[in-house]
């Protein structure tokens, strides 16, 4: 049995269609309040949000693990 990572309580993965679905021990859905408070917190971005430099040096550090991978 897995447990969540939000409120510990023990889990089992069922898939349900192509999704799979925490279900706990009671057959019911896994659903947290825990879990859906982490979601609110999420901050979305857009592209123009950031700054260039960061960009540039994520783009520059990306490339050089590519070449890094080839040798």
């Amino acid at each position: 049995m897995a447990t969540c990572k939000y409120c510990s309580k023990e889990v089992t993965w069922m898939k349900e269609g192509k999704k799979n679905v925490p279900v706990e021990g009671d057959g019911t859905i896994h659903e947290c309040d825990n879990y859906k408070a982490s979601r609110k917190s999420i901050k979305v971005m857009g592209p123009g949000e950031v700054d260039p430099e960061i960009l540039k040096q994520y783009e520059q550090s990306m490339n050089q693990q590519k070449v890094k991978k080839k040798k």
